[in-house]
């Protein structure tokens, strides 16, 4: 188990990131699948052993959180969740961010959560300070457990770090976009700041929205559809680039009777205070995805995995 921060919540080293859970915007929600589905993928994640969940006020606008809710509401298993304020221009004082806080807690249906995240590290009219300060005197109020920060620098963390220390509490997380196509997190000092400063690294996108499970390929290709149709990654091209990658994460992965994703989730957990959330959409992805819990590979296969991927540091 992870522990967030001192005298916080336990989460299993794995969680599950809700984004597509009622977001027909960028995913299909609502046409390719629904409600029931996404409630089977909780069902199996829990019964998995993985009960973090990750959603945000955005996400589906506010349909990922009611989901979650009910959800909840329907299961005697303890669930963590984790959710996000998003810093809208016309939030710039302090009142702003316990009316969302407010809303979200309502759409949760829960008296608290376990991690609430700035989902990104805007300024406009309040200032780091002030929301921090905001953040710090939910803490106090018992709304929230732990602060966290989302898709923030080196410097901004330890900048948000700096202001929730005079209030003698800690920055629990920064959740980033981290996998194995995508290990930027290595080189621009924010896992080395993650690290120094004690914090956890949840890792959104861990599977590269599904490049690295191996399902797209330049011989199956066909273009993409939803979010994927405006990345270049998905084209031929892109995927003739990580046939190298591929060939070495289904390598281990017959070691280890795991699939390519499971391995690359793996891998992920394996850098240390690093939780994926990858998404679930249904049952067999929610599955899939904790297939990659228990077991550890060898250090020259984390070697091989980490050279092969080098182009993406």
């Amino acid at each position: 188990m992870v522990k967030l921060v001192p005298n916080g919540p336990d989460i299993a080293p794995l969680g599950v990131g809700t984004w597509s859970w009622g977001d027909s915007l960028f995913w299909q929600y609502g046409k390719d699948y629904g409600a029931s589905d996404v409630q089977q993928a909780f069902d199996a994640s829990l019964a998995a052993g993985v009960s973090f969940f990750d959603t945000a006020e955005v996400y589906g606008l506010g349909k990922s959180e009611e989901l979650l809710g009910q959800f909840i509401q329907g299961t005697a298993t303890p669930v963590v969740v984790a959710t996000k304020y998003f810093p809208l221009p016309w939030r710039f004082n302090t009142q702003a961010v316990a009316d969302a806080l407010t809303a979200s807690l309502k759409r949760l249906q829960l008296p608290m959560v376990a991690l609430y995240q700035v989902h990104w590290p805007f300024d406009f009219l309040m200032g780091q300070k002030t929301l921090m300060n905001a953040l710090a005197d939910e803490v106090k109020q018992g709304r929230i457990q732990s602060i966290g920060v989302s898709n923030y620098s080196a410097s901004q963390m330890h900048q948000a770090h700096s202001y929730l220390a005079e209030r003698g509490i800690p920055l629990a997380v920064n959740q980033v976009q981290y996998s194995l196509l995508h290990r930027k997190i290595e080189s621009n000092g924010v896992l080395s700041a993650a690290k120094e400063l004690g914090m956890t690294i949840l890792a959104y996108s861990p599977l590269a929205q599904g490049l690295v499970t191996g399902k797209y390929t330049v011989e199956t290709y066909q273009p993409p559809t939803g979010a994927r149709r405006i990345d270049p990654r998905f084209n031929q091209n892109g995927l003739r680039k990580i046939e190298p990658v591929i060939s070495v994460l289904k390598e281990v992965g017959q070691c280890h009777d795991k699939t390519p994703a499971q391995v690359a989730l793996n891998w992920l957990m394996g850098q240390g205070d690093v939780v994926p959330i990858p998404g679930a959409k249904n049952a067999q992805q929610a599955e899939q995805n904790a297939g990659a819990l228990g077991w550890s590979m060898m250090p020259e296969e984390q070697e091989k995995i980490r050279a092969v991927t080098t182009p993406w540091l």
